[in-house]
C-alpha cells in the first residue's frame, strides 16, 4: 500500500489550499554522513569554520529552506520526491514544481536525469537535499553571497514514519555540517502543517526533545542563538485554513519549548497569518492566537502572497507591517517579516485539476523583491526572512535557477534573461541595505 501524507502548500491568501500527494581560517571541517550510510542523530563533528555571528538575529537576511527534494538513486530510500505527482510519477505533464533548477555546478554524483529534455535535446537534470555535497553547495552560494543562514523546515507530518524521520535526519545533518563548514547559521522550524489533533506532542514536542538530547542540536557551533538562547521557530498557527490541530495544542508546545526543564529555555518564533494582529482575513477569529503570541519572543507573520507589485508591497508596510511592528514593540516582541522574489505553483495545481497562471505573481527582474525589502526596512524592520532558499514548488526560489528549462507538457517560470545567480546576489545586497551599508534607494542596486 502506498503511504499518503499531507503536501505542505503554505496558504495563499484569498484563496488556500492543502494539497494532497504522496510525500515524497584552518579549522577541521565538521564531518557529514555519506549518503548510503545509517542517519545517526549525534552531535556534529569537528570545529566550525568562522563567519557569520551566530549569537543573534538582529540585522540578519535568514531563508527558510525546505530540504525536501530527494530522488531515486540518492541513498535516501525514496523515490521522486517533491518533483512529481506522486512518487513514481515524475514525466513532462506531471511534476509540482515551477521553477528548474541550475544544476551546471553539480558534480555527476550530485545530478539525477529525468524524462524531461533540455532545449539542446539533452536529458534535463535535477538535484537531491538528501546528498550531503549538494547541501554542502548551497551553504557556499550562501556565503558567496552574503546571506547569513536557513531556517530549515521540518515537517511534523513527516515524522511519523520511519522513512519520513530518517529522511529529515539526514537533511538536518547535511544542513548542520554545511553551516559550519562555511560558516553560516541554521536553526530548525517545525511546520505543523497536516497534524491532526493530538498528536503534536508525539510527534514535534518529543522530536525536539530527541534533537537536544541525542543530537545536541542547540550546542552546534553554527546554531543560531538570540538573547542567549537558541532560537526554534513554530510554523502554522492561527491560519483560517481548516487545520485539525487547535490553539490550545499550540499553546501547549509554545510552553513547552520556552519553560521544559530539559528541552526548553529556547527563543521562540512563531509562524502566523499575515492578518495575526487583527484577527481576520487569513486569521482564526480567535483572540486566543494573541495569547500565544505574546507567550513567544519572534513573530513572522506568513507574507507569501499578500502583495503582487512594488506599490502594493509599500501599501502594506505602511497599513500592516508597521503597525505590527508597534504592536510587537509594546508588547515586548521581535518582528521578522517575510519578503519573497515572486510566486507560481501552475504545475502543481494542474496536478490537482486547478488551472493556476504560471508566473502569477512575476518577480519584475528582481524589482518585486527589493520593493518588499526597502518598504519594510523604512517601516522598521531589523531582519529579514526570505520565502524561500530552494522552494521550486510555489516559485518563491532563490538559489540558482536556469533560463533555459525543458519545453512541452510541463511549463516552467524563466529567469527573465537574468543570470542564474541574480536572486542570490540581490538577497545579499538586501542584507547590505538591511545593516546600512547600502542606501535603501527605491531603484535596485547595480551589479
Amino acid at each position: 500500500m502506498v503511504r499518503r501524507v499531507l503536501y505542505r502548500i503554505r496558504p495563499l491568501w484569498p484563496q488556500v489550499f492543502l494539497v494532497g500527494v504522496a510525500l515524497a581560517g584552518n579549522v577541521a571541517a565538521p564531518e557529514i554522513p555519506s549518503v548510503r550510510e545509517p542517519v545517526p542523530m549525534k552531535p556534529c563533528a569537528g570545529s566550525r569554520v568562522a563567519g557569520v555571528d551566530v549569537t543573534t538575529l538582529a540585522g540578519k537576511v535568514m531563508c527558510g529552506y525546505q530540504g525536501w527534494f530527494a530522488a531515486p538513486g540518492d541513498g535516501s530510500g525514496g523515490d521522486w520526491i517533491h518533483y512529481g505527482e506522486n512518487r513514481r510519477l515524475f514525466a513532462p505533464g506531471h511534476c509540482v514544481f515551477d521553477l528548474w533548477p541550475d544544476v551546471s555546478e553539480l558534480g555527476a554524483d550530485e545530478k539525477f536525469a529525468t524524462a524531461f529534455q533540455n532545449p539542446d535535446g539533452g536529458p534535463a537534470y535535477v538535484f537531491s537535499s538528501c546528498v550531503s555535497r549538494t547541501v554542502r553547495r548551497h551553504f557556499e552560494w550562501m556565503r558567496d553571497y552574503g546571506i547569513d543562514g536557513v531556517f530549515l523546515q521540518r515537517f511534523g507530518a513527516d515524522l511519523k514514519s520511519a522513512a519520513g524521520l530518517k529522511r529529515n535526519n539526514l537533511v538536518a545533518a547535511n544542513v548542520q555540517g554545511g553551516a559550519n563548514q562555511c560558516g553560516r547559521t541554521w536553526a530548525m522550524m517545525y511546520d505543523l502543517s497536516g497534524l491532526p489533533p493530538g498528536e503534536i506532542q508525539k510527534f514535534v514536542a518529543d522530536d525536539w526533545k530527541r534533537l537536544v538530547n541525542r543530537m545536541h542540536i542547540t550546542r552546534d557551533p553554527a546554531y543560531l542563538h538570540h538573547h542567549g538562547r537558541p532560537v526554534v521557530a513554530v510554523w502554522g498557527i492561527g491560519f483560517n485554513d481548516g487545520r485539525k490541530y487547535s490553539l490550545a495544542e499550540c499553546e501547549a508546545l509554545i510552553r513547552f519549548l520556552k519553560s521544559n526543564p530539559e528541552s526548553g529555555g529556547n527563543t521562540v518564533m512563531v509562524g502566523v497569518p499575515a492578518w495575526w494582529r487583527t484577527l481576520n482575513h487569513d486569521a482564526v477569529p480567535d483572540p486566543k492566537l494573541l495569547e500565544i503570541i505574546r507567550l513567544a519572543d519572534i513573530v513572522s507573520p506568513w507574507n507569501v502572497g499578500r502583495c503582487r507589485n512594488p506599490v502594493e508591497a509599500g501599501i502594506q508596510a505602511t497599513n500592516r507591517i508597521q503597525p505590527d511592528l508597534a504592536w510587537c514593540q509594546a508588547n515586548g516582541k521581535e518582528y521578522l517579516p517575510v519578503i519573497f522574489p515572486g510566486f507560481s505553483w501552475h504545475n502543481l495545481m494542474q496536478t490537482r485539476g486547478l488551472d493556476r497562471p504560471l508566473n502569477e505573481i512575476p518577480r519584475r527582474q528582481g524589482a518585486f523583491l527589493w520593493a518588499q525589502a526597502v518598504a519594510d526596512r523604512r517601516a522598521g524592520a531589523a531582519m529579514f526572512y526570505v520565502a524561500m532558499f530552494d522552494e521550486l514548488n510555489e516559485g518563491t526560489a532563490i538559489l540558482k535557477c536556469t533560463d533555459r528549462p525543458p519545453a512541452g507538457a510541463s511549463p516552467f517560470v524563466t529567469m527573465e534573461g537574468l543570470p542564474t545567480d541574480h536572486y542570490l546576489w540581490l538577497t545579499g545586497q538586501i542584507g547590505k541595505m538591511l545593516r546600512h551599508e547600502i542606501p535603501a534607494m527605491d531603484t535596485l542596486p547595480h551589479r
